[in-house]
């Protein structure tokens, strides 16, 4: 499997009361070099985020004392931006949306496959970590320097307006993952959009043709799910 830059090996809490869960998530990041704290109770585990500072919190939503909504708020009105991925088996669309409402960064959904939850995580500590504003990334022959936001594609300068970089960079940062329109309208457009998600396929079929234009095409379409920036299976 391709992927963009390597992240860092950074702090995570893990908030799940299913102790094999709890098990397989913390064994699988710290296989990728990361320092994984675990707890099993949503009071516990905001006393631990609270205490120190972590990069990232993996969140079960259906837990003892507190639920993880409710820890995600009390978190962001104490002024924690810590990034937090939900993790649970409550996958319907207001699920989602209350998610995100509260301060969520990603949503993934029991049964998960360990892999792309490995993606999704180490997608956040790309876009959050102390790394995120310098380091090059780059995706097969596709480049992007956050500095300088120059964008080269097989060694030539791609020129983007300023929304179409935000969004190849939100993209880029996820390669790999399956991101949906909502997401994009989030983290492109911002929380107080208001318009239509029609916009999000207006955006990609401009980054399309600046992108892939004379190339093997990277940004694909998953129907009913939303883009995701991933080579075609050869």
């Amino acid at each position: 499997m391709r992927a963009p830059t390597s992240v860092a090996a950074l702090r995570v809490l893990v908030v799940e009361d299913e102790i094999s869960i709890n098990d397989v998530v913390a064994t699988a990041l710290r296989f990728q070099g990361h320092m994984v704290t675990q707890t099993h109770d949503g009071v516990a585990g905001l006393a631990e985020a609270t205490r120190a500072a972590y990069d990232l919190i993996v969140l079960d939503v259906m837990l003892p004392g507190y639920d993880g909504y409710e820890v995600c708020r009390r978190l962001r009105e104490a002024g924690r931006q810590t990034p937090v991925l939900f993790l649970t088996a409550k996958g319907e669309p207001e699920d989602r949306i209350r998610g995100f409402a509260t301060g969520g960064d990603d949503y993934v959904v029991k049964p998960f496959s360990v892999e792309e939850l490995v993606l999704r995580v180490g997608a956040i500590l790309r876009r959050s970590g102390p790394a995120a504003a310098s380091d090059l990334i780059a995706y097969d022959d596709l480049t992007l320097e956050p500095a300088s936001e120059e964008v080269r594609r097989g060694g030539r300068r791609v020129e983007l307006s300023p929304t179409e970089y935000r969004l190849l960079h939100y993209l880029l940062v996820n390669a790999g993952v399956v991101v949906s329109k909502a997401q994009i309208l989030i983290n492109v457009w911002g929380e107080d959009y208001d318009g239509s998600e029609n916009i999000v396929e207006l955006y990609i079929s401009y980054l399309r043709r600046k992108i892939d234009d004379g190339h093997q095409p990277l940004v694909q379409t998953k129907r009913g799910s939303g883009y995701v920036l991933r080579a075609q299976e050869a």
